[in-house]
């Protein structure tokens, strides 16, 4: 038995933050903004949503893309660094708003690799015989984690949230996983604040190290895709599509040109949604999937890297 990817879901809120309005209070510009990362514009949850909410929406997305119902589902796998409470999970929280009685639920916390960590470990779940149908998604909302008077930061992030629906198959989908971390470089990119008798400890917004972030980052996605690729006994010209994790135009021209795959074989969405960490590559999956890009049959590639440090790829036959 294996496990397949049948349909794709997304949402993005309705606010849009544009670089000219970020540049109405931060020291940046359009100009500065989009040279160094290819961001235009984000979207901004609205103040009465949660992660779950986000989650949910793009979650019954990709179940009628499937021609499911909640009642189908019997896992549910939600990857987020901003979860709507400490607990329950937000799962358990997106099982009850969708109705979804039949499902397990837990969050995975990997951070911008927590979408490709959810899928390795569904995609053995699936596998193994255990669940028939899975909705895996990746969901954030990280303005309300962001320093807005740091503009090495709130310049970058995004909300967001992307979904698909994994399903037992005779044929396999995904071909191979591989996942990696290293906690000994946690303090480049992290969220250092917790709460403790009530109060938060520490700084609640995220710090991070721009270049020591990029040079780790092309490093290593492009090392964890040639590895995928060795497991599945294949090169980078099998790829028909490469998906990154969306954080920098830079850093995914840089993935590419190492793995030898054209530009024009790269989704992008960057552009005009921002890093939305764990939603970024179910999104831009979904983008891909509902323009026509991916077919039937290709094979796509998907990587991402976030803070921990943890990286990793999926190998996939659509």
């Amino acid at each position: 038995m294996f496990s397949k990817i049948v349909a794709t879901g997304s949402y993005l809120p309705e606010k849009i933050l544009t670089n000219d309005d970020l540049a109405k209070f931060v020291d940046t510009s359009d100009e500065w903004i989009r040279t160094r990362s290819g961001i235009q514009s984000r979207r901004i949850a609205a103040d009465n949503e949660e992660t779950s909410d986000l989650a949910v929406n793009a979650g019954r997305r990709a179940l009628d893309a499937a021609g499911l119902t909640a009642a189908d589902i019997d896992l549910i796998v939600v990857a987020t660094t901003t979860p709507d409470m400490i607990f329950p999970s937000t799962a358990c929280i997106v099982q009850d708003k969708l109705g979804a009685s039949n499902a397990a639920a837990f969050d995975i916390q990997a951070v911008c690799s927590g979408f490709v960590y959810a899928l390795s470990i569904v995609d053995k779940m699936v596998a193994s015989g255990q669940h028939k149908n899975a909705l895996v998604i990746g969901a954030e909302i990280y303005s309300r984690i962001l320093n807005w008077k740091d503009r090495a930061t709130c310049v970058l992030f995004g909300d967001g949230a992307g979904a698909v629906v994994l399903t037992a198959s005779q044929t396999p989908g995904i071909l191979a996983t591989k996942l990696h971390a290293d906690g000994s470089r946690r303090a480049i990119l992290n969220v250092p604040g917790h709460v403790r008798g009530g109060q938060v400890w520490g700084d609640p917004y995220v710090h991070m190290d721009g270049p020591a972030v990029f040079k780790m980052a092309v490093q290593v996605m492009a090392d964890v895709c040639n590895e995928t690729l060795a497991m599945a006994n294949m090169t980078a010209a099998d790829i028909d599509w490469l998906v990154p994790h969306q954080a920098n135009v830079r850093i995914i021209d840089a993935t590419g040109k190492r793995l030898g795959i054209a530009q024009e074989k790269t989704i992008v969405t960057v552009q005009g949604q921002g890093n939305t960490s764990a939603a970024s590559i179910p999104l831009a999956l979904d983008t891909a999937v509902r323009d026509g890009r991916i077919k039937p049959g290709q094979v796509v590639q998907t990587v991402g890297v976030g803070g921990g440090f943890t990286w990793g790829s999926a190998l996939i036959r659509w």
